[in-house]
């Protein structure tokens, strides 16, 4: 800077001492000084998400209400809190190349507004000048005049920068090929390696690996179900909601509030996504020998971990046309309050809640049951497009912990099964730690003790309940493993476990 062009202030310090200044278009008089609604929205989402680790999915709705939004400012909040969320590994590199300290000692509220901000410029169609006032308002309504004046200057240094050439200064920065892919794809480095081995492990290509990360950021339309006979699909379908081309009595609607529904309010219409209705009633179908032919006795089920119901409630359903009987144990009081509310549309004479530890199930009720979901605690690495906060907060040492409750909890519903009975495991992860090794491993141990398991072929199990082929250009084996970029469902992971019985042991 030349001397002629140095500020001093009347004590002769100098001023503007991080260089070239920049200045707001608008004048002062005519700038926001309060926070639009959509935006406010997303971030009360977003702060409810780094400070309570709460589930976006599940606080958004009620903010939107709450703040009474219409249907074009919902989209936008729902936009702007998902597409945050989801970039925000990618627009935190972006940011600390913008900042002059760690990203880690600004304000987690202050990071907040400028992810918001960030997916604007870099990921939105709106114009630069408006996303930086309204990011600039909002953060001087909810957290000061002083941080706004620092947005200001940060998401200007942002806007300065197309989106391809940021994305290219941080790939070349990458250490690896994932990190690259991680960058481009807003996915951290250890999942992009995960997931390209869960695909060579599930009998897919790894070029597959950039359309399962294009596939995680896509926002998915909410994917409903009709309990079976107890609901329709009609008021989805007239308030614009599309037929489900994958699993019968389904539907998915892109746009308005499903909430609003009568139906949903009932609760004989269900949120839930398709490959978790898939392997309901993939297990609800299997054939199975648990039960003396002729003698008429009714089917007794078993939802081993069931909360929050969704799984349990279309269970229940299926349950009561086909004359069984399902207990839905949950470990949790509160959570078995959810499966409770989730079952309130079915009979109750077919169902009841147990609230208990699902790892001693087997040894309180050995041999009981002749069907049984396992849908055990995960990483949830296969719902990462419907909780795209999921990815940041998760670590290996997530699944490494996660392991031997898993192997613990399968092993007590395969006591509980009857011989000739169904055990399906299920999770929604396709990482295989949590997948294929945990039933191998189970297979392993009982073989071990002189007792037999069988694998059943899941895949043969779910293409009987669905409406079209599920498994083409995949690798023959028994198990099942649904997928976002092929089937548009979460990567649902199925397998299906049979005890022998004496007739089987003697053939």
């Amino acid at each position: 800077m030349s001397q002629e062009n140095v500020r001093r202030n009347d004590k002769g310090r100098t001023r503007n001492r991080g260089g070239e200044r920049h200045f707001s278009a608008q004048a002062p008089s005519a700038r926001r000084r309060t926070a639009d609604p959509a935006r406010l929205t997303a971030f009360e989402v977003l702060e409810a998400v780094s400070r309570d680790d709460a589930y976006a999915n599940l606080v958004l709705p009620s903010r939107i209400r709450r703040n009474r939004l219409d249907r074009r400012s919902a989209g936008l909040a729902t936009e702007l809190t998902y597409g945050s969320l989801r970039w925000s590994g990618t627009y935190d590199q972006i940011l600390a190349e913008c900042i002059d300290r760690p990203l880690e000692d600004v304000d987690p509220s202050i990071v907040n507004a400028l992810r918001l901000g960030a997916h604007q410029l870099l990921n939105m169609r709106v114009p630069h000048h408006a996303a930086l006032s309204e990011t600039v308002a909002l953060v001087r309504e909810q957290i000061g005049a002083g941080p706004s004046g620092f947005a200001n200057a940060v998401l200007r240094r942002v806007s300065e920068t197309s989106r391809e050439d940021w994305l290219t200064l941080l790939e070349a920065k990458a250490p690896s090929e994932a990190a690259a892919l991680g960058v481009e794809f807003a996915h951290p480095e250890w999942i992009v390696r995960a997931l390209r081995q869960s695909l060579s492990v599930h009998g897919c290509q790894p070029d597959e690996l950039p359309a399962l990360l294009e596939a995680d950021n896509a926002a998915p339309a909410v994917s409903l179900v009709a309990l079976p006979g107890l609901g329709t699909l009609d008021e989805a379908l007239d308030a614009g909601a599309e037929p489900g081309d994958l699993v019968e009595s389904s539907a998915l609607m892109s746009h308005g509030d499903v909430g609003r529904l009568r139906s949903v309010a009932e609760g004989v219409v269900r949120v839930q996504d398709a490959g978790s209705q898939l392997v309901a009633r993939a297990l609800a179908a299997a054939p199975v020998s648990s039960s003396p032919e002729g003698a008429g006795e009714p089917e007794t089920w078993l939802d081993a971990c069931a909360g929050p119901g969704g799984k349990a409630a279309l269970l229940a359903a299926l349950a009561e046309a086909t004359g069984g009987y399902l207990d839905a144990n949950e470990p949790q009081e509160h959570r078995a309050d959810l499966v409770e509310r989730a079952l309130g549309p079915v009979d109750p004479g077919v169902w009841r809640i147990r609230v208990g530890d699902a790892r001693e199930i087997g040894g309180i009720l050995p041999n009981e049951y002749d069907r049984v979901l396992v849908d055990v605690p995960c990483s949830g690495l296969g719902a990462l497009r419907r909780r795209p906060e999921s990815r940041w907060r998760r670590s290996p040492h997530d699944i490494a912990e996660l392991g031997p409750l898993q192997r613990e909890i399968l092993e007590s519903a395969l006591a509980a099964v009857k011989p000739g009975g169904v055990v399906a495991y299920v999770t929604c992860s396709p990482h295989p730690a949590e997948t294929r090794a945990v039933v191998d491993d189970v297979l392993g141990s009982y073989r071990e003790q002189g007792m037999t398991l069988r694998r059943l072929s899941a895949r043969e199990a779910l293409e009987r309940v669905a409406l079209k082929p599920l498994f083409d250009g995949v690798e023959d084996g028994l198990d099942a493993q649904l997928w976002p970029h092929r089937h548009g469902t979460d990567a649902m992971f199925m397998s299906l476990l049979t005890k022998e019985t004496a007739h089987d042991a003697e053939q």
